[in-house]
């Protein structure tokens, strides 16, 4: 299970457009084997309770909020947030934190980021850790945002759907687009709040009311909704199942990697997590039998713990 709460010994912020400024934070072992946490979202930001995956005796622990996300500046802005972007900012504090190489864990849109960052810098990670697979493919969108998961959760898509002109709703991504990039504050909020209440109703196997009590908070709405559908709308800057091919894969195929998959995975279906373990089979896939995307659910984060346990070492 995850290891008890610590506190960072060492918080920053780290300059990386002219525009955006990073939080960053290190906690664990100040001697120990660096790994980097990549939060979800798009927009998700970091959370205390994810420094509990890593020994913190043996690891020392970098998180980071993504632009636009949590404590970086300014929030929720959509100018120069790519995934390159992102990228870039990874391998930036990488340097300046002087760490030659660096184990990288990510789940969900973290686990697109660490993908993305893998392949563009294989010599720079010693491991992966990877939960609950997206790789932003138009299918994957599809099922979550316009039909798939809506027969499974109908009354949370009734809300979802609310706030969309019933004209509008063939494309709910784009129709969310208009309305959260809205002049008009209170239609932005309206949207954001249900964009962001759709996910935390469904990210559970069993639905847990304080996580949708977090899409209720106005501020992390805001970025969460309106970065997320900014990653969407415009299909992550790459080729559709660009993370999945094989020239892409040939790239990372010598790192060990672990993934976490919960069975009942509404957000991120099993069926990605399956398609990336075809096209690689060196990884090994975990299936959680009872969880859904969370990593939070025991099961998934029991599997996550035993497996930063098992690189903590190389």
């Amino acid at each position: 299970m995850p290891y008890p709460p610590i506190e960072p010994y060492e918080t920053g912020k780290l300059k990386v457009s002219d525009l955006h400024t990073l939080y960053y934070e290190i906690s664990g072992n100040r001697e120990g084997t660096p790994v980097v946490f990549l939060h979800g979202g798009p927009g998700g930001g970091t959370d205390p309770r994810d420094r509990t995956f890593f020994n913190p005796a043996q690891y020392k622990i970098v998180l980071f909020d993504q632009r636009g996300a949590g404590k970086s500046t300014p929030t929720a802005v959509l100018e120069e947030n790519t995934t390159w972007d992102l990228v870039k900012d990874t391998e930036r504090l990488r340097e300046h934190l002087g760490i030659e190489k660096w184990h990288v864990f990510g789940g969900s849109w973290g686990s697109t980021l660490s993908l993305a960052y893998a392949q563009s810098h294989p010599d720079r990670v010693k491991s992966l850790v990877l939960r609950g697979i997206f790789t932003l493919r138009k299918s994957e969108l599809r099922f979550f945002y316009q039909e798939g998961a809506s027969h499974l959760f109908p009354d949370a898509w009734e809300e979802f759907i609310a706030p969309i002109p019933e004209s509008e709703r063939h494309d709910m991504v784009l129709a969310y687009h208009a309305q959260l990039n809205s002049t008009d504050d209170e239609t932005r909020l309206r949207a954001a709040k249900a964009w962001s209440k759709w996910e935390m109703s469904t990210s559970k196997l069993y639905v847990d009311p304080a996580q949708i009590a977090e899409a209720e908070k106005d501020d992390f709405a805001n970025a969460f909704a309106r970065i997320e559908n900014h990653y969407f709308i415009n299909d992550g800057w790459m080729r559709d199942g660009q993370l999945l091919e094989k020239q892409e894969i040939d790239k990372i195929r010598h790192i060990p990697c672990i993934t976490v998959q919960g069975r009942y995975d509404v957000v991120c279906p099993a069926t990605t997590a399956y398609d990336l373990k075809k096209v690689w089979p060196e990884m090994t896939l975990h299936i959680v039998p009872d969880a859904g995307h969370s990593s939070r659910e025991p099961g998934t984060a029991k599997l996550l713990v035993e497996a930063t346990d098992s690189f903590a070492h190389i």
